[in-house]
């Protein structure tokens, strides 16, 4: 049923049987699709399960040892939270920056830690960054988009190069001209309503990277305003969420966000109050 055994891999680098020969590099757990994977002992109807499983990133169908998790059901664990932590501590690349030619604010956060452990400082600019901003944008932009890393600058790599040029190939397609794109390094989502504030924009969107889970470190998010200001409570917001390769693909997102952007001009509303067919 499977190309690659789980449990043959992990036994492979514990036991240095003959799956690995000293030559052969160890197999990276990580890789393997768990959704191509049933490892129950004497299932019922594993065929069955395994159509199941391909339509959930649930970890299901991995069985047990005794009350335990198996061997390789504990080191995938292991890989994933490491992936999760890499995620909210790498940072987003400047070849990335480059490639979109975006330029890079930072909010009031010096670090990552302290991006962790004050929200609030994520969510405003210096008087030096606010100035920067001004200079370098469009003022008075119908739209206004920019990359933040959020909570997972692996998101934001995965992702922007094919999601912000289809965002705004799809705007130039409705007739609607975008302002200035850039980078906003340590960013929580409000800080886009500061942005708002200084560009005087209809509409401000932010792509930010969100918190990894075991599932995915990719996730990413849209966040959309109209008319947003600080303080703006959250209903205020309408959002597109799960965008990755085993999500919403980002092609796919980026039309979208495209089609709210146009309807939220039409409509001089977001979140609550945007009314979607």
């Amino acid at each position: 049923m499977c190309d690659v055994k789980y449990s043959d891999v992990a036994n492979a680098i514990f036991k240095n049987s003959k799956y690995l020969t000293e030559d052969e590099e160890i197999p990276d757990l990580s890789k393997l699709d768990q959704q191509k994977i049933y490892a129950v002992e004497n299932p019922a109807n594993a065929e069955a399960f395994l159509e199941l499983k391909k339509r959930t990133k649930a970890r299901i169908g991995l069985g047990r040892s005794g009350p335990r998790y198996k061997t390789d059901t504990l080191l995938r664990l292991r890989a994933d939270h490491a992936a999760a932590m890499d995620a909210v501590h790498l940072p987003v690349t400047e070849e990335l920056l480059e490639r979109h030619n975006l330029f890079c604010v930072k909010t009031l956060c010096d670090s990552k830690a302290t991006y962790l452990s004050r929200p609030d400082l994520g969510r405003l600019f210096s008087e030096d960054a606010i100035a920067l901003i001004k200079e370098k944008c469009k003022p008075d932009p119908d739209v206004e988009i920019y990359v933040s890393d959020g909570l997972s600058g692996i998101a934001v790599e995965a992702n922007i190069d094919e999601l912000l040029p289809a965002i705004l190939q799809g705007l130039e397609a409705e007739g609607i001209e975008a302002g200035t794109p850039f980078f906003v390094k340590y960013g929580r989502v409000a800080a886009q309503d500061q942005i708002t504030k200084v560009l005087n924009a209809k509409v401000c969107v932010v792509l930010l990277g969100e918190r990894p889970g075991l599932a995915t470190a990719e996730s990413l998010s849209a966040y959309m305003t109209y008319c947003g200001y600080p303080g703006m409570p959250e209903l205020g917001r309408t959002v597109i969420s799960n965008i990755h390769r085993g999500g919403t693909h980002p092609a796919e997102a980026g039309a979208h966000i495209a089609y709210l952007i146009k309807e939220m001009l039409k409509q001089k509303a977001s979140g609550q109050d945007l009314r979607l067919k």
